[in-house]
């Protein structure tokens, strides 16, 4: 399916985006009735093998799960074979790159408790917004939890599992993910 094809489908689906989207491979997009979904300008989304060469597991997924979920990814942002799904809000500031296979989750995806888990409850799922800042990078692997705030400038190592709130420039790894070096503001990352 080409891009353009691809794009009638996101009209359909009321998915908004800006102009300059670049779709390499086919994602799966999916924008349940009455939820926002709002890609920026200048967005890349990657999800062909090829198409980032640390290896994609998988195509880019993008959902709304709930009439109420909202995702709203900013301009100049770059995805590669990651899952973003929410029930409840996914904020993602412009400039942000994602890296190959992440997870960024707003909600626990099955209620915890047993009864509830058993009888298959949806309203016991619980969910808390996600915001990523501006200009962060978000490492190939990694995770990112419900509630989990990233100031701008933020950069998640490799295979990090990520919960809480993070100030801007801060380099976050680990499982579970903790500050291991604050840049300055004007700081680039040392290789």
């Amino acid at each position: 399916m080409n891009s353009n094809w691809f794009k009638l489908l996101l009209r359909a689906t009321k998915v908004k985006y800006g102009k300059g989207l670049r779709l390499k491979g086919v994602p799966v997009i999916f924008n349940k009735s009455g939820a926002q979904l709002i890609i920026g300008d200048h967005v890349t989304i990657n999800s062909s093998f090829l198409s980032n060469l640390v290896g994609l597991y998988q195509r880019t997924i993008i959902m709304t799960r709930t009439p109420e979920a909202k995702i709203e990814i900013g301009n100049n942002v770059g995805i590669s074979g990651a899952t973003i799904y929410a029930r409840s809000s996914i904020t993602i500031g412009d400039y942000t790159n994602i890296g190959g296979n992440a997870k960024i989750l707003d909600n626990d995806f099955h209620p915890l408790e047993i009864e509830a888990r058993n009888a298959d409850i949806k309203e016991k799922i619980r969910t808390r917004p996600v915001t990523i800042g501006k200009n962060c990078f978000i490492g190939c692997n990694s995770i990112i939890l419900k509630g989990t705030v990233l100031g701008d400038g933020c950069v998640v190592g490799a295979g990090a599992v990520v919960s809480g709130v993070y100030e801007d420039n801060s380099i976050i790894a680990g499982n579970p993910a903790r500050v291991v070096k604050k840049l300055n503001a004007n700081e680039s990352v040392p290789s």
